[in-house]
């Protein structure tokens, strides 16, 4: 089967509307998370990661739409473009799949001001996505992956999948996700927000950071001249442990990495590093520790990125793949902000400081509510 090589990449986020802003402002050591005060996503203010509304909006009309777009749609066609035009991908051949990640979609649309602009199709995930790729007059019929917090990981395992099976040549994968009243009050309902930006894998980590934006990878069966970085392997695994906390014994994880060490034929002492999912909640972050070390991989260097981004739901498996991609071109390891002191009761070596280091692979995780869980492996050739 063909190897799937990653041709083009963005970020639109807090940080930046480009994947080397952002990854400019990460090495730096700068977070994108900040206090929000904006009374329409609470009555309270609480720490967020969000997008330049002023920006976005003058990158989005420097692309000259010819009608109007919701914010969501706008996050991903800014995105989708900014990756595209890296590279020599034809967005309206047939050849070109569009795949699309998001847990909430244009959710704002519930807004009774907002739903008046916009045909009441819009708020179906289907719907919003066919605007996405009418933009680019793409004619097939995207795919939607929507299955809670690793949409964003399955989606470019499916996508990867499909160029692989010889379904298609090419695929846009882009997730997006928009902070609105029902994603901040439904968090702050479970008590999972943290008061202060988020300290994922810290002794003293207090619950998770909500976060916006877009990302996107373009992947191909032609590496063309870019750098060859591979979707290697991939898998997805359900615990059905609970209806948002996750297993203990963290074994849908567990399942899914093995499943995608197995598909690539790397042993788990090979990974160069891990891209965890890292909430900063206590379940989390402890049932990922024990997952990584049922797989004796004590010893290979763990980072989460939500202390940069917070957690950005549907888009947060695009963009934090995108950060794990450049570490593995640029052989650098991204400390975890947030984290100084260890608070899991396995003993991962989680990154606290930026450093170099030889990589030829990583490994990517993610995992949500319902007990899904998704693993995928990058390889540099």
């Amino acid at each position: 089967m063909a190897d799937v090589y990653v041709v083009g990449d963005s970020i639109v986020s807090s940080l930046g509307f480009s994947s080397d802003e952002n990854l400019g402002n990460i090495i730096n050591g700068i977070g994108g998370i900040k206090t929000c005060t904006d009374k329409s996503l609470s009555p309270e203010a609480f720490p967020a990661s969000q997008v330049d509304d002023q920006r976005l909006i003058k990158k989005f009309q420097a692309l000259n739409p010819e009608k109007e777009y919701t914010r969501f749609e706008q996050l991903l066609i800014v995105s989708m473009h900014d990756a595209l035009s890296k590279t020599s991908i034809d967005p309206t051949s047939e050849e070109t799949l569009f795949v699309i990640s998001t847990t909430k979609g244009n959710i704002d649309l519930h807004d009774k001001e907002k739903k008046k602009a916009y045909d009441p199709e819009r708020i179906h995930l289907w719907a919003a996505a066919a605007e996405v790729g009418a933009f680019f007059k793409n004619p097939n019929t995207p795919v939607v992956i929507s299955n809670a917090c690793i949409s964003g990981v399955l989606a470019i395992v499916t996508a990867a999948g499909l160029i692989r099976q010889g379904q298609y040549k090419n695929a846009i994968v882009a997730g997006a996700d928009i902070l609105s009243h029902f994603v901040v009050s439904g968090f702050q309902s479970f008590l999972s927000l943290s008061p202060q930006p988020c300290r994922p894998f810290d002794k003293n980590r207090d619950g998770l950071s909500l976060g916006e934006g877009a990302g996107c990878i373009v992947l191909s069966n032609d590496a063309g001249n870019k750098s060859k970085i591979t979707v290697a392997g991939g898998s997805c695994n359900n615990d059905a442990n609970h209806i948002s906390g996750p297993s203990r014994t963290g074994e849908g994880l567990y399942l899914a990495i093995k499943q995608a060490l197995k598909s690539t034929g790397i042993d788990p002492g090979e990974v160069g590093f891990i891209s965890a999912h890292g909430t900063a909640t206590p379940f989390n972050d402890e049932m990922e520790s024990i997952s990584i070390a049922r797989h004796n991989m004590h010893n290979i260097p763990v980072n989460s990125m939500k202390g940069y981004w917070g957690h950005t739901l549907g888009a947060a498996g695009i963009i934090e793949t995108v950060a794990a991609i450049h570490s593995l071109r640029n052989n650098i390891l991204i400390p975890t902000k947030g984290y100084s002191e260890h608070g899991v009761s396995e003993p991962i070596r989680v990154i606290s400081e930026l450093s170099e280091k030889k990589l030829t692979n990583c490994l990517k995780i993610a995992s949500g509510f319902g007990g899904c869980n998704a693993a995928l492996i990058l390889q540099k050739k």
